[in-house]
């Protein structure tokens, strides 16, 4: 691939989380080593692991959230503005404000837009992730897990980035609802030519949505390739195992 048709590029990546413990003693957990990956533009690139082997480090160091670790090696966006889908809607909405406010303000910070054309945007989003007019005017409590999903999904895309971090954005649904989530992220590629690194621990899932797939084991990639060469031909013994309970 030539390097104008990334959208992402991973280089080297390290993550070192550093505390003070007891007595004061230093202590560090290396989180993440060498993680070097791209994502195409247009595709959707899965990442599993068990819990705690990094993805969520991960997901967090691409787009700087880490203030606290020290992180090595390089990211290099290739659009602006990349944003992520967070596993629990509820914890990324505030509570107090309604959908319209939510989904308003990231535009009203940017300063790009009069108030007309940041409530035109907003309703056009609201449609776009399946969500009438009317939701405007409501507050995260008053929505479904799957609604705030939407609305969460809505959130993200305001302002138009052209790559999506989703963290387990489908984990803490139901398997119908998780099933319209991810027709939505499918359909929302499309329509808005987006790329997606689509992190999970659900290897169906993955299956059922991405292009390619990486497979992290304790902070490693240890495997990745398009998702039909891992799941029939998987190289390593952690893979195998991964894949020796699910049936795709």
């Amino acid at each position: 691939m030539e390097q104008s048709e990334h959208v992402l590029e991973v280089e080297g990546l390290s993550v070192v989380y550093q505390d003070r413990g007891l007595f004061g003693k230093k202590t560090s957990f290396q989180a993440l080593t060498d993680v070097s990956f791209h994502v195409n533009k247009g595709e959707i690139l899965g990442l599993v692991g068990e819990s705690g082997c990094g993805k969520s480090t991960l997901s967090k160091a691409i787009l700087g959230m880490l203030d606290s670790a020290v992180v090595t090696g390089e990211v290099r966006h290739l659009t602006k503005r990349p944003q992520m889908v967070f596993q629990d809607p509820a914890g990324s909405l505030n509570p107090a404000k309604t959908v319209g406010w939510i989904l308003e303000e990231p535009l009203r910070v940017y300063g790009k837009y009069d108030a007309a054309e940041r409530k035109r945007r907003v309703l056009d989003m609201l449609e776009r992730v399946g969500l009438s007019k009317s939701y405007a005017g409501r507050k995260p409590g008053e929505l479904s897990g799957g609604q705030k999903q939407r609305v969460s999904i809505a959130a993200a895309l305001i302002r138009r980035p052209r790559f999506i971090i989703a963290d387990e954005p489908v984990s803490a649904l139901d398997v119908t609802i998780q099933a319209q989530i991810l027709d939505l992220l499918w359909d929302l590629r499309h329509d808005l030519d987006l790329s997606y690194l689509f992190i999970s621990h659900d290897l169906n899932v993955v299956y059922s949505i991405c292009d390619r797939v990486m497979v992290m084991e304790k902070g490693r990639i240890i495997e990745q390739g398009s998702v039909d060469e891992v799941y029939d031909h998987p190289k390593e013994d952690y893979t195998k195992r991964l894949l020796s309970a699910v049936q795709y």
